[in-house]
């Protein structure tokens, strides 16, 4: 049975490092948080980084989301009050990732979007096919995981171990998380003047061979209306481009904000 307003949590991938700014990660549609793990190495150069970890069984609203995860957030803010928080959402966490933003920005700094899914509503061949979860009888759902791979991740561009992690944590979502997961992204909508009212430093990061959502018009429709964001494209990554060998998170935040 599921349940709502089960507790989300922050995990640390890498030894704390007090010391540094505090990023943190709100993951995409798995909600493990894991999948940042091939990022964490290079990011903890210059991050203390926390990763939100959304239970399996939760389908909590978005505002409940948002609600939880500004409380830890406030958590962290409280121990060290002057250290800077940067906040990182990919895909299903963009949308966590804004919806935070328009509402709590005094809480943050910076703010990175990576293929966000804010845009799945506008998008009806998604949008449609992806009520098809729910229809699915369980044993071909299973097999509907695997068979989106493709979609989801440039498989060519990413390790062995890195697949079987995404494939893992694809499959740790049931079916039934999976159909509240995706009429949250369906429902998701944040105003344009909202947008336009945020003064927080944006980085937007899109893939432009993202096969899963149009994550390139999505990035330039979020540069055109947040005031002080920049964009970089990923020319040749899939939906999933942070497990791809080739993309250093850490130095491209360091390369577009020219941090330390």
């Amino acid at each position: 049975m599921q349940v709502a307003n089960s507790q989300i949590s922050f995990f640390r991938p890498i030894a704390s490092k007090p010391g540094l700014p505090l990023f943190v990660f709100l993951p995409a549609m798995d909600g493990t948080g894991k999948l940042l793990r091939s990022q964490a190495s290079q990011l903890s150069k210059a991050f203390d980084i926390r990763c939100l970890t959304i239970p399996p069984n939760d389908i909590s609203s978005w505002d409940q989301l948002v609600e939880e995860t500004i409380a830890l957030i406030k958590i962290e803010k409280e121990a060290q009050p002057k250290r800077p928080i940067y906040l990182c959402g990919e895909s299903f966490g963009g949308c966590l990732a804004l919806k935070l933003a328009v509402g709590a920005s005094e809480l943050l700094d910076k703010l990175i979007l990576i293929n966000s899914a804010s845009s799945l509503r506008e998008q009806p061949l998604v949008r449609w096919g992806s009520y098809l979860t729910q229809w699915l009888p369980s044993y071909l759902y299973q097999l509907s995981v695997t068979g989106l791979l493709p979609f989801l991740a440039a498989l060519g561009r990413i390790e062995r171990d890195e697949r079987q992690a995404l494939l893992e944590a694809m499959q740790s979502v049931s079916q039934q998380t999976s159909i509240w997961r995706l009429e949250l992204m369906r429902s998701f909508k944040v105003e344009t003047t909202q947008l336009e009212a945020l003064q927080l430093p944006v980085l937007v990061i899109a893939s432009a061979a993202d096969r899963l959502l149009p994550s390139l018009p999505q990035g330039k429709f979020l540069v055109k209306h947040l005031p002080k964001a920049q964009m970089v494209v990923l020319p040749n990554s899939g939906h999933a481009c942070l497990l791809e060998a080739d993309v250093d998170l850490y130095k491209i935040i360091r390369e577009q904000w020219q941090e330390n």
